[in-house]
């Protein structure tokens, strides 16, 4: 990799992860702020996300001016898959893109979502995202997924999340529909994009930007932010699905399971046989990643899934320290690159 000179003792390690063993160390991606070019200035808070130009040249840019230690994965996050919203106009600012409620949606009507080719956030998205495989070449950072956000989500979004809730209750059938047919159109639509880019880059599927992650074999990340509104039984029948679809076409989840709140699905999904890896963000009430949740993360373990953290540099020897090595992947971020050098040796002397 052009950002990593030491990425095959990383994909080594990586590689081990996967299959659940532990080489010389525990897996830690360390990364740190270094001196690199200019940031580029988009002329919008649209062309941020979808100006393949600007995207690139940020893409470059944020890749240049960071220290990618130990498992650290140079890579770079194409949030403008998020577009790709059934027909839905977006709304963009410099942080995020969001949308409104479709205000014509009727339950008195089957359900009818298409990704149209003709679609010109389709066609957007695709731009952005071929521009960025070109500049990664071969091999010279990780380009990951597609970022799509997932059926349920996207669902909720269309209706609005109150309405989205009351219709799990009052109109299964309908909202049963709608996500197979999401999820069929999000699934093809990676599917074509993967045709686009996997004869030019080898780096086609992988978590990219916010949880960089790579395994030796192909895996989809994915989430439903929403079910942490939704009981055991709603998850069951309107999310475990699209998991089992995705799960059929890719042979391997990462998954990111958002706060206490989804805590509740874990048995769900630890029952998943294409699970892999467990990704945890706590919720703003709880505590950080760290020692305090030893419980929960012993649970994930002891499934034999993989978990990935993002942690405060002070929390990695001590979580190193108590969990099964051979099923953990630690993210951090320092402030120099002699701090990261130090963290990793002090994780070896573990080892």
């Amino acid at each position: 990799m052009k950002f990593k000179p030491d990425w095959e003792e990383a994909k080594a390690r990586l590689s081990a992860l996967w299959n659940g063993k532990q080489l010389d160390r525990a897996c830690v991606a360390v990364t740190a702020p270094v001196s690199g070019p200019p940031w580029p200035v988009p002329a919008s808070a649209e062309a941020k996300w979808l100006d393949p130009a600007y995207v690139t040249q940020e893409a470059l840019t944020a890749l240049g001016s960071q220290w990618w230690g130990g498992e650290a994965v140079p890579s770079h996050l194409i949030m403008g898959g998020w577009v790709v919203h059934f027909g839905a106009a977006p709304r963009f600012s410099e942080r995020t893109i969001w949308f409104d409620p479709f205000s014509d949606i009727s339950f008195d009507r089957p359900p009818c979502f298409r990704l149209k080719d003709s679609d010109p956030w389709v066609r957007r998205h695709e731009a952005v995202y071929r521009s960025v495989a070109q500049a990664a070449g071969w091999d010279d950072f990780l380009l990951g997924q597609p970022c799509l956000l997932p059926a349920s989500d996207i669902l909720s979004a269309c209706l609005g999340t109150e309405r989205f809730l009351e219709a799990l209750v009052l109109e299964p059938e309908w909202v049963e529909q709608a996500l197979r047919q999401m999820s069929a159109a999000l699934l093809a639509e990676k599917r074509r994009l993967r045709k686009r880019v996997e004869p030019i880059h080898a780096f086609w599927y992988g978590v990219a930007g916010w949880m960089p992650f790579w395994a030796p074999n192909p895996f989809l990340c994915t989430q439903s932010d929403v079910s942490c509104m939704m009981s055991p039984e709603h998850f069951e029948r309107f999310v475990m699905p699209e998991l089992l679809a995705i799960g059929e076409e890719y042979g391997a989840i990462w998954y990111h399971l958002d706060g206490r709140e989804a805590r509740h699905h874990l048995p769900r999904l630890l029952s998943l046989p294409t699970l892999r890896v467990l990704q945890y963000t706590p919720s703003p009430n709880e505590p950080p990643n760290g020692v305090a949740h030893l419980e929960f993360y012993r649970t994930v373990q002891a499934a034999g899934r993989i978990l990935h953290l993002n942690v405060m540099p002070d929390q990695v020897i001590p979580l190193v320290k108590k969990l099964d090595r051979a099923f953990l992947m630690l993210q951090t971020r320092v402030n120099t690159v002699a701090e990261g050098e130090a963290l990793l040796k002090m994780v070896e002397r573990l080892s």
